[in-house]
């Protein structure tokens, strides 16, 4: 069987992530744009990473930091060292400097690649938005504790800004720039939920201002239409909007997750996506364009139906995602201090059997 995850972990945290990660694989498996109107996966990762940042900069603020960076990186340098290569392998006729190439080290902005790297890439925005985050939490949660609505709202009023005056900055800049703050009123909220101030607002309140935010995002994409008409991620600050409801919503309450563990290929599930979380993310492009790359090769159009030739397309991909989680996952171990392990399952821990009778009743040892 699969074990459960160690004592002292948020179950509810631990099921939005694992939502987030899903909803984003099949997402880039199946680009439906509806999707990402039932459940906007980045800005609830956002938000959790702030909660929880939160926790770590209470006990120690460059230790924090450090911690989150040991997290993160890591797995990075692990794709660079397979993916960067490849690149050159195959011919990369722009090729940046090295110096530029140093950004596979440090993601301070979107590494460089070839267009034959764009899928493992082109997931990589968010290891900077949430590098950038993590190196901004000390001051942005100074600021929330002395000024916490102003706080929240400074990331939205800093993307209306960017966007009024985008020519003003570099490409680079400004979509550094312009991720961080779309998503940084979520993580601020994040700030919120761990301080208790969103437990605090009365339920008909975050409820009212959550729908608000909602249906003001989706109001302001509406009647700004893109080319292809309806298109909320192409308006940044109604997306923005969008997802500080959504988020709202999500942190006001938290659930009791009990019945989880009573559900164990569910509960498993759980807990090998949060420990795989950045292994999952970086790769499932990946294995989704090889996937999509295989349908000739393996012939898969002489299947009966285009419904069963896309499904038995996207197991390919699942399994390539579970290769990936086994053959590199274990880098997660070592960037956790954990003993690192192939199997991204633990054991769980079964509650300690009674002892045999005796003659005589023995107090239990404590």
């Amino acid at each position: 069987m699969t074990e459960g995850t160690p004592s002292g972990r948020d179950r509810y945290f631990d099921t939005l992530r694992t939502l987030a990660i899903v909803r984003v694989v099949v997402f880039h498996a199946f680009p439906i744009a509806a999707l990402e109107l039932v459940f906007p996966s980045m800005a609830v990762m956002f938000a959790l990473g702030g909660s929880l940042m939160v926790k770590s900069l209470d006990r120690a603020e460059v230790q924090a930091v450090r911690n989150r960076l040991r997290r993160l990186l890591p797995a990075l340098w692990v794709m660079a060292l397979i993916v960067v290569p490849l690149m050159i392998r195959d011919g990369w006729p722009d090729r940046p400097s090295w110096p530029h190439m140093l950004l596979w080290v440090f993601p301070i902005a979107d590494p460089p690649s070839s267009e034959y790297g764009s899928p493992a890439a082109g997931v990589l925005w968010y290891l900077v938005t949430y590098l950038w985050l993590v190196l901004l939490s000390p001051l942005l949660l100074r600021l929330y504790r002395r000024w916490n609505l102003p706080t929240v709202l400074l990331p939205l009023v800093g993307l209306m800004l960017l966007m009024a005056y985008r020519d003003m900055f570099g490409d680079t800049v400004a979509w550094v720039a312009h991720n961080v703050l779309m998503f940084g009123a979520c993580w601020v909220l994040g700030f919120a939920h761990r301080e208790g101030d969103l437990a605090k607002l009365r339920p008909a309140t975050v409820l009212g201002v959550a729908a608000a935010c909602v249906g003001g995002g989706l109001g302001w994409a509406y009647l700004h239409p893109g080319e292809e008409g309806f298109d909320l991620t192409g308006r940044p600050v109604a997306y923005a909007i969008f997802s500080v409801g959504f988020v709202l919503a999500l942190l006001r309450w938290t659930p009791r997750m009990d019945w989880l563990a009573r559900i164990r290929p569910l509960d498993g599930l759980v807990s090998m996506v949060n420990n795989r979380a950045v292994t999952i993310y970086l790769w499932h492009n990946v294995a989704i364009t090889v996937a999509i790359a295989l349908y000739d090769p393996l012939e898969l159009w002489k299947l009966p139906t285009q419904g069963f030739q896309t499904a038995v397309d996207f197991s390919i991909a699942i399994a390539l995602i579970g290769v990936a989680v086994l053959v590199l996952g274990w880098v997660e171990d070592l960037a956790a201090r954990r003993r690192p392990r192939l199997s991204p399952f633990v054991r769980r821990r079964e509650p300690a059997r009674p002892a045999v009778a005796a003659p005589e009743p023995v107090p239990a040892a404590h």
